[in-house]
C-alpha cells in the first residue's frame, strides 16, 4: 500500500461531466507522478501516438491538461465519436492488453472498464458483445485513456472510490451510427443506478469512456456525503463552455460513520437457486451499494430447505437494490423494514510491518479505544503474495502492532 493514500477515499465530482482524458489530467493532478504513467504506458506497446500532459485553465481553474495526439495529426479527444481508426473488438483489445508486461490487477480493471462499454453496446444495440466493434473507445486515445486510469488508481490505491452527481450535458452528438442524443444511449446505461443531471450546457460532458470508468471503478454517492479535507486534482478539458470544462477529484477522509443512523432492511426466502448464482447476486448487491447482504438457513413449508436472503442499505439505494434482488434472484415479492444501526466511533490508522502496510480499524466509545482489527483484505493480500496462511500473517501483524 502507498503511504498516504491508504484508507483514503477518492471522490469524483462531476460537475462538468467527465471523459477519459479529463480523468487522466485529474489523476495526475492529484499527484500520480507523470514518469510513472509514462513508463507504465509504454508497456502496452502501442505506436503512433504522443501522450502531450501540459498545464491548463478553464474559468479561473487550474490544472493539468493531457492531449493523446496521433501521428497522423488528428486530435483524438476534441471529437471523441467521430473517430476513423481501425475498428476493434473486445478481442482485439483484450490481446493488446493481455500482451503488454503491466501488472495483473492493472490488466484486470482496463480489460473490466473495456468490458462494461461492449456489455452497454451491446445491449443499446441488440446484439452480443462478441459482435460489438470499438468505434471510438477502440481507437488508440481511449486505450491509452482506459489503460492509463488503471495505472493511475493502481498507483493511488483508495480504499474506495465515490462518484457525486454527474452532469451529462444535453443536445445531439454525431457519431458512427448517426446523429444520436446526449446523454449517449451507451453513456446512461453505464451510469444506472448513478444520480445524474443533464442540460446545464448544449454538449456531451460525459463520454462513454469517463461513464465507464466511473462505472466499473466507484459507487454512487450517498444522500448525504460528508468528508474531512482532502487533496484535489482538476482535470482540464478541451472546450470552452458556459461552466468550467473541469473534472474535479478529491482524496479525502470519510467522515466518521455516525452512531445511531436509519436503514432498510430487505429480505426474502429462496428455495430455488443454486449457491453459484446466490454468490454473484450477493456481490451485485455490493456493487449496487449495499451497506451488508447475508444468507441465513431456514427450513420452509413441506420441509423444504432453503435461505433467507437479506440486503442492509441506505434509505437512498432501496429503489436501485430492490430492484436489483427482484432482477437477479428467483423471489417474486420481498419484505422491506425500517431499522436502526448503531455503530462504534471508529478511526483507521496505517501500521508498517515486516510484512508490509496493514491498515488497522479501532472502534472507540466517547473516545476510548475498545478494540482494533487488522483490514481482512490487507491480510489477505499479503498472505496471497507470500503465500502463507492468512492466520499466520493476522498474528503477525497484531503482535508487531503491539511492540
Amino acid at each position: 500500500m502507498r503511504e498516504g493514500t491508504v484508507g483514503k477515499v477518492l471522490y469524483y465530482d462531476c460537475f462538468s461531466g467527465i471523459s477519459g482524458d479529463m480523468n487522466l489530467a485529474a489523476l495526475l493532478d492529484l499527484g500520480v507522478p507523470e514518469e510513472y504513467l509514462r513508463s507504465k504506458l509504454a508497456e502496452l506497446s502501442l505506436e503512433g501516438y504522443t501522450l502531450e500532459i501540459s498545464r491548463g485553465s478553464k474559468m479561473g481553474i487550474h490544472g493539468t491538461r493531457v492531449d493523446v495526439k496521433l501521428h497522423d495529426n488528428h486530435h483524438s479527444h476534441e471529437h471523441e465519436h467521430l473517430h476513423d481508426h481501425a475498428h476493434r473488438n473486445l478481442h482485439d483489445i483484450t490481446h493488446i492488453i493481455q500482451d503488454s508486461t503491466l501488472s495483473d490487477d492493472v490488466k484486470t480493471t482496463a480489460l473490466a472498464i473495456f468490458t462494461k462499454i461492449a456489455e452497454a453496446e451491446a445491449k443499446v444495440h441488440g446484439t452480443t458483445v462478441d459482435n460489438i466493434h470499438f468505434h471510438e473507445v477502440g481507437a488508440i486515445d481511449s486505450i491509452v485513456d482506459i489503460a492509463g486510469a488503471a495505472i493511475c488508481l493502481d498507483w493511488l490505491k483508495p480504499s474506495k472510490i465515490v462518484a457525486l452527481p454527474i452532469e451529462l450535458g444535453g443536445g445531439f452528438i454525431k457519431c458512427a451510427h448517426g446523429t444520436i442524443p446526449v446523454p449517449a444511449p451507451a453513456t446512461l446505461e453505464l451510469l444506472q443506478g448513478f444520480a445524474v443531471k443533464t442540460g446545464t450546457v448544449q454538449f456531451e460532458t460525459a463520454t462513454p469512456t469517463g461513464a465507464a470508468i466511473l462505472s466499473t471503478m466507484s459507487i454512487p454517492a450517498g444522500e448525504r456525503t460528508s468528508f474531512t479535507g482532502g487533496k484535489i486534482g482538476y482535470g482540464i478539458g478541451h472546450r470552452d463552455l458556459e461552466i468550467p470544462n473541469v473534472l474535479r477529484v478529491i482524496l479525502a477522509d470519510e467522515a466518521s460513520i455516525t452512531p445511531s443512523e436509519s436503514l432498510i432492511l430487505l429480505e426474502c426466502n429462496i428455495d430455488d437457486m443454486t449457491p453459484e448464482i446466490i454468490g454473484y447476486a450477493t456481490e451485485t448487491f455490493f456493487k449496487q451499494g449495499a451497506l451488508d447482504a447475508w444468507c441465513t438457513p431456514i427450513i420452509m413449508k413441506k420441509g423444504r430447505p432453503a435461505i433467507t436472503l437479506s440486503v442492509l442499505c441506505t434509505t437512498d439505494r432501496e429503489r436501485t437494490l430492490t430492484e436489483t434482488v427482484l432482477r437477479e434472484t428467483t423471489t417474486f415479492g420481498l419484505r422491506r423494514a425500517e431499522v436502526s444501526r448503531k455503530t462504534l466511533d471508529r478511526a483507521e490508522r496505517t501500521i508498517s510491518t515486516s510484512l508490509g502496510d496493514v491498515r488497522f480499524k479501532a472502534g472507540f466509545i466517547d473516545g476510548v479505544k475498545i478494540k482494533e482489527k487488522p483490514e481482512y483484505e490487507d491480510c489477505r493480500k499479503i498472505a496471497e503474495m507470500k503465500n502463507i496462511p492468512i492466520r499466520d500473517v493476522i498474528d503477525i501483524v497484531n503482535k508487531e502492532k503491539t511492540e
